[in-house]
């Protein structure tokens, strides 16, 4: 019985953490909202990466790209790439994306290391899927994304102050260079 008790407990305490940490990290902050009406058809190819906040994953990283692709099981494919211009390597990482509720609502969670899962929330996309702004699950995470390399001032300003409103401090994104 003890040994059952050794085994057991630390196995369901694992286990409820992984439960935990799942359902909180495919969150959306509060006060965003993700698109409704979402197509994701037209959301699929390759997106610019025009300004994020840096974390450990894209530490200075230049030249960012995301390419999405339909799985054959109606999932995404996710494939990021990118300059490590330190380092003077490109790096790329592959993932899965799946929506959240359905595919009208671009709520989605995506995964490069399963079975650890992320928010990735469309908040903001303009009618002809030409830019969007991202959040992740917390205000530690915002993506700018373009169909192309720059970005029409007067989207940047509409999502600047989307972003702000929100809580996010846009004085921390980092503009992306793309020259490669």
């Amino acid at each position: 019985m003890k040994t059952f008790h050794k085994i057991i407990l630390p196995v369901s305490l694992g286990a409820l953490v992984l439960i935990a940490f799942n359902s909180c990290s495919v969150g959306i902050p509060k006060g965003a909202v993700a698109v409704k009406n979402f197509d994701a058809k037209k959301y699929l190819g390759r997106w610019y990466e025009i300004a994020r906040f840096d974390y450990r994953f894209e530490k200075n990283m230049d030249n960012v790209t995301a390419e999405y692709s339909e799985n054959p099981n109606g999932t995404i494919h996710v494939r990021n790439k990118g300059y490590d211009y330190v380092k003077k390597v490109w790096n790329e990482s592959n993932g899965e994306a799946k929506f959240v509720k359905d595919k009208t609502e671009a709520r989605l969670k995506v995964s490069f290391f399963k079975p650890i899962w992320a928010g990735y929330n469309v908040i903001d996309i303009d009618e002809e899927y030409q830019y969007a702004l991202v959040a992740g699950s917390s205000l530690k995470y915002l993506w700018i994304l373009s169909r192309t390399t720059t970005i029409p001032e007067s989207i940047k300003q509409r999502f600047l102050e989307k972003a702000k409103k929100i809580g996010y401090n846009t004085d921390e994104l980092i503009w992306v260079k793309h020259n490669q």
